[in-house]
């Protein structure tokens, strides 16, 4: 796992860096604030932001499997919807973050 860079809070928009710094069909951590904050690059250009550890298992969730909006967790491979934070066997759900890509092609999430 890789370790998270820790990035400040200014409003509720925050800059996490270039969307290239992210390969398409994985995760990374991030520390906004002193939030860990996953973020995920799908194949098809979506760009998604959760809770960077499972609610079941505190799984390392940028590790996981990541495939049509869905993610597996590394752990014990529950799946999770990353448009609704919503797992598989309903459970429970991840803290989802609006995201959006800047006209220079960086990553911003609402915090």
């Amino acid at each position: 796992m890789q370790a998270a860079r820790s990035l400040p809070v200014m409003s509720s928009w925050v800059t996490l860096g270039p969307l290239s710094a992210i390969p398409e069909g994985e995760g990374r951590t991030f520390d906004v604030g002193g939030t860990r904050v996953a973020v995920f690059r799908g194949r098809d250009g979506a760009v998604y932001a959760t809770q960077a550890e499972c609610p079941h298992k505190n799984g390392p969730l940028a590790d996981g499997l990541l495939g049509s909006g869905t993610l597996i967790c590394p752990l014990h491979s529950l799946k999770f919807d990353l448009s609704t934070g919503h797992s598989s066997s309903g459970d429970c759900s991840l803290r989802i973050y609006p995201t959006q890509l800047s006209a220079q092609g960086h990553v911003l999430i609402d915090m």
